[in-house]
């Protein structure tokens, strides 16, 4: 395939192959771009910035609304895309492709009713007799980096937004995992979007990343990934607007009047889909003493049930992560906490990028399966004395992206809610529950800004006020 630069095809001098991480086989053929590949999708960008400002509301909506309408005719071949660049199971691929067509009309939506505000300045001594209103315009010139766990929806949860809004987008796609945003890409272009309105650029982000980002012709940068790149990002950037969407280390709280059965199965979903490669996927499993041995009793059969396979096997429930270096990794941090007096109740086994589901027990907050971004298909149990020892150590993280508390207790819950700092919190489900359209993104080293398509799409504008006055 070839990546869209300046409303053209390319290819580039170098080539690589995109593989599928449960069998290395080659999947497709991408370009390797350069940093003049990033100047000249800038370049075009700043024309695409106008053509789009050009635009009614009405018109950007329409063109997300054909898009839509296009991905939904071809959900299977977007699924099976995801499937073998990610490596996810065929089913986790469906469930996030058929996602796709919601979230871009969600995000036209929101563009098309974007508004400003009437400002009382006559309120002030020196404001009587005047007229003062807001109005929301485009950035201009977005870049959006993207991560390899979610290659369809992540894309578009930062695209449709700036589209929407009015801006252009330089689109910096992980390089696992290039191939479905190329499609994505294909598919706005099909659906009337202007040639320079959307770039894709394919290759290595640290080849690339400096060079987007420290462009002052950018003027917003939305980027997930991990807190040591969106650092990294902040001190490149400039004077532009960032959304960063970071790590996480989601705890999830079971006190003595939850539903045992009900949090194992949200715990199997929460810390094993995707092979646990998700920001809000379940980490730290806090347990009540009082329940603790029955918890590891009704969790470990789920957990030991989980199939590994390759991802178009429909009976496949775990696929591998996204390479045998990731693997190694989350091997060794599920060895270390075993070695430093952690059980190891299920799993853990590793076959190239393929690690069985663990369930590991007894975890030391202090230690790196708890502290850390595992990033991997691994749960840490730790055992605790009740409500106020579980809000401490959820709180006790560098991390504030997502939480999660199963109790009868409605005073529990609210406080839970009110003391545990995390972007979102859910009673009675794990911290993996979420709508597309709902605020997402972290506290602390989590991130700063929000997705959701109306929350992204003041994100991806500039707010200017206009005073009229008397002549």
């Amino acid at each position: 395939m070839q990546m869209y630069v300046a409303g053209e095809w390319r290819g580039a001098e170098r080539e690589e192959e995109v593989r599928n991480p449960f069998d290395g086989e080659v999947v497709g053929t991408v370009p390797v771009a350069s940093a003049a590949d990033a100047q000249a999708a800038i370049a075009a960008a700043v024309d695409g910035a106008a053509a789009m400002r050009g635009l009614s509301a009405w018109e950007r909506n329409e063109i997300l609304r054909r898009a839509a309408g296009l991905v939904e005719g071809s959900v299977e071949e977007l699924a099976r895309t995801i499937a073998l660049e990610v490596g996810k199971p065929l089913a986790e691929a469906r469930g996030e492709a058929g996602r796709i067509a919601d979230l871009l009309r969600l995000s036209g939506t929101e563009g098309a009713r974007l508004h400003g505000e009437t400002v009382p300045v006559d309120a002030s001594a020196n404001g009587a007799g005047k007229l003062a209103f807001t109005l929301r315009q485009p950035c201009g010139t977005v870049v959006a980096i993207t991560p390899f766990n979610y290659p369809a929806l992540l894309v578009v949860h930062k695209v449709g937004p700036a589209l929407a809004a009015g801006n252009a987008v330089v689109l910096k796609p992980a390089r696992q995992t290039p191939l479905t945003a190329l499609f994505l890409t294909r598919t706005l272009l099909e659906a009337g979007l202007p040639e320079n309105a959307l770039q894709c650029l394919t290759g290595p982000g640290a080849e690339l990343g400096d060079v987007l980002c420290a462009d002052p012709r950018v003027r917003k940068i939305s980027f997930t990934g991990s807190t040591g790149v969106g650092e990294q990002i902040t001190r490149v950037a400039g004077v532009k607007r960032l959304s960063l969407e970071l790590g996480s280390n989601c705890p999830l709280i079971v006190l003595p009047d939850a539903d045992l059965e009900q949090v194992a199965a949200a715990t199997l979903t929460g810390g094993y889909v995707n092979a646990g490669q998700v920001c809000i996927s379940v980490q730290r499993v806090l347990v009540a003493r009082e329940v603790y041995a029955d918890f590891v009793d009704v969790l470990t059969p789920l957990v030991e049930g989980l199939r590994t396979g390759h991802p178009l096997d429909d009976a496949t429930g775990l696929g591998p992560v996204i390479s045998e270096a990731e693997a190694e990794r989350v091997e060794r941090t599920i060895r270390a906490a075993v070695d430093g007096g952690a059980t190891l109740l299920a799993g853990g086994e590793r076959e190239g990028a393929v690690v069985s589901a663990a369930v590991v027990g007894d975890v030391d907050p202090a230690m790196e399966l708890s502290r850390g971004e595992l990033f991997g298909p691994a749960v840490a149990l730790t055992p605790v004395s009740g409500i106020d020892e579980a809000i401490a150590l959820a709180n006790d993280s560098d991390y504030g992206l997502g939480a999660g508390l199963f109790t009868s207790s409605i005073e529990h819950a609210l406080r839970f809610a009110r003391e545990v700092d995390s972007g979102s919190i859910q009673i009675n489900s794990s911290p993996l529950w979420r709508a597309d359209l709902m605020p997402y993104g972290g506290l602390k080293g989590s991130g700063i800004g929000k997705e959701g398509p109306r929350y992204a799409v003041e994100e991806m504008t500039e707010l200017k006020t206009i005073v009229f006055h008397d002549t």
